[in-house]
C-alpha cells in the first residue's frame, strides 16, 4: 500500500513539472460494466456509471502526458434471469434482478503516450495508471436484512465492515482518442480496463446454507471477491498553455 501511495505522489510531482509547459483539465464520465467472481455462484455483469475530473501535463508536441484523476465509480455484479426454488411450495420462480453495488472514490495517477490520428491535431493514445480506491458505501444492507429474516438463505454478501475492505488498489489500462474543437477546447472518447489486485470483500466459509437455485443444503466456500470493471468514457478537455517570451 505504501508503495502505491508513493508511486502516486511521484507521478503527481512529475505532472507538476510538466505543467510549466501547459496543462489540460476536464471532466468525463460514462458507462461502467462491473464483474465479480464469487466462489460457488455465477454472477452477471453490473451496468452502472462513473464520473471523473482530471488534469494532465502537456508537452510542446502533445506526444506524452502525465495525468492524475479523481472519480466516483459504482462497481460490483448482479444476479438476473435466474430461477429460485421455493422449498415451501416446491415451485420455481424468477425474482427481480439483484445488484451488489460498491461505491468507490478512485484516485489514479499514470502516463499517456499519444500518436497522430487522422487529419489535423486529433490524437490517439494509450494510458497506464496506478489506482487507489476508497469504498464510501454499498447497498448490501438490503441483503443483510434478507438474511436476518431468512437465516437459512445466507448466500449473499452482507453489510459488515469486518468483511468489506474500504481501501483497495489496482491498475487502469486503456486507450482513446482526443479530438480538438479549437485551440483550447476539445473532447475525448476512452475505453479502460480496471482490475483490482486486492479483495473488495472477504468472508469465511458458511456451512448449512439452503441453495435457492436447487433447494438443497450446501456450504458457501470462503468468499474472496475482487472488482473488475470495463469503462466507456466521453468527456471534455480544456487546455491551458504557457508561452515563454524572451
Amino acid at each position: 500500500m505504501k508503495k502505491i501511495v508513493l508511486s502516486l505522489l511521484i507521478l503527481a510531482a512529475m505532472g507538476s513539472q510538466g505543467l510549466a509547459q501547459g496543462s489540460a483539465f476536464g471532466i468525463k464520465g460514462g458507462l461502467t460494466i462491473g464483474l465479480q467472481q464469487w466462489e460457488g455462484f455465477q454472477q452477471d455483469p453490473l451496468f452502472k456509471y462513473h464520473g471523473i475530473v482530471f488534469i494532465e501535463s502537456l508537452t510542446e508536441d502533445n506526444a506524452f502526458g502525465v495525468f492524475a484523476q479523481l472519480g466516483y465509480h459504482q462497481k460490483g455484479s448482479a444476479i438476473r434471469n435466474r430461477n429460485f426454488f421455493n422449498n415451501i411450495s416446491s415451485q420455481t420462480f424468477r425474482p427481480p434482478a439483484r445488484e451488489f453495488i460498491f461505491e468507490n472514490i478512485s484516485l489514479t495517477g499514470g502516463a499517456k503516450q499519444k500518436f497522430p490520428f487522422g487529419n489535423g491535431d486529433t490524437k490517439a493514445y494509450y494510458a497506464l495508471g496506478i489506482r487507489l480506491d476508497y469504498t464510501i458505501g454499498t447497498n448490501l444492507d438490503i441483503y443483510t436484512r434478507f438474511i436476518e429474516a431468512n437465516p437459512a438463505y445466507a448466500i449473499y454478501p452482507i453489510d459488515d465492515t469486518q468483511f468489506i475492505r474500504e481501501i483497495n488498489y489496482g491498475i487502469t489500462l486503456g486507450g482513446g482518442i482526443e479530438i480538438p474543437f479549437s485551440e483550447l477546447v476539445g473532447t475525448m472518447i476512452e475505453f479502460t480496463v480496471n482490475p483490482d489486485f486486492s479483495y473488495q470483500y472477504e468472508q469465511p466459509e458458511i456451512p448449512n446454507v439452503l441453495d435457492p437455485y436447487t433447494g438443497n443444503s450446501r456450504s458457501i466456500p470462503q468468499r474472496r471477491i475482487r472488482n473488475l470493471t470495463f469503462e466507456l468514457t466521453v468527456g471534455f478537455r480544456f487546455l491551458r498553455k504557457v508561452e515563454y517570451i524572451d
